[in-house]
């Protein structure tokens, strides 16, 4: 019996996930999880095979939340799923300990190839993915402004950029508004970007977000 535990705030997504796996896996388990405290209850409660993260469920952020996890069960695999585009964050995420990376655009497509692949014992990445990482590699490491910003700067980042203000960030994160504006100017000293309206054009223009 394979044991999945769903990870997501949409249950519209979860359903269609679940259903899925349902129909390729003629002997499978599946449990939800709607938001990241509860997802980290369901991990530390039993053993799974693989758990399917949604990297931006309500709560702590998905890099924190899949930190928790590594941290309760180092050998779980877990595959991060986004609607995000496959930028800087899917690096992130593997760098983290994922197991794979799925963008929720091309869930249908890819899910079962992925599943399959980390139940086997293998990490799984997108062929737009594993591009990525090739061109990194022939670029000689050769970086951009964001890839500079730690996990934390990076995911205030991407909300600035998505037209998220200071307390919006604070309340999100559980930070204070100081600490959220003292990663702000790390953010833009390290970026040289200096105003919210070039993050933003900066994020879109990298596909950091949609």
């Amino acid at each position: 019996m394979i044991q999945i535990l769903i990870a997501d705030d949409h249950p519209l997504v979860r359903g269609g996930l679940k259903q899925i796996l349902q129909d390729e896996f003629e002997r499978v388990r599946i449990e939800e999880a709607d938001h990241s405290a509860q997802a980290l209850e369901r991990v530390a409660a039993k053993q799974w095979d693989i758990v399917l993260l949604d990297i931006n469920m309500p709560g702590r952020g998905g890099l924190d939340v899949l930190a928790d996890i590594k941290r309760l069960r180092p050998k779980l695999p877990v595959l991060i799923l986004s609607a995000a585009p496959e930028g800087d964050y899917a690096v992130r995420a593997l760098k983290a300990g994922a197991s794979g990376y799925i963008n929720k655009q091309h869930a249908t497509e890819e899910l079962i190839v992925a599943v399959r692949a980390v139940l086997a014992g293998h990490n799984y990445v997108s062929a737009t993915l594993a591009q990525k990482l090739a061109a990194g590699v022939r670029q000689g490491g050769a970086g951009v402004a964001h890839e500079s910003l730690s996990d934390r700067e990076f995911q205030i980042f991407r909300l600035i950029a998505l037209g998220t203000s200071v307390k919006e960030i604070a309340a999100q994160l559980s930070l204070s508004d100081k600490t959220v504006a003292t990663y702000l100017s790390r953010i833009k000293e390290k970026t040289g970007l200096g105003s919210h309206v070039e993050i933003a054009r900066y994020a879109f223009q990298n596909k950091l977000v949609e």
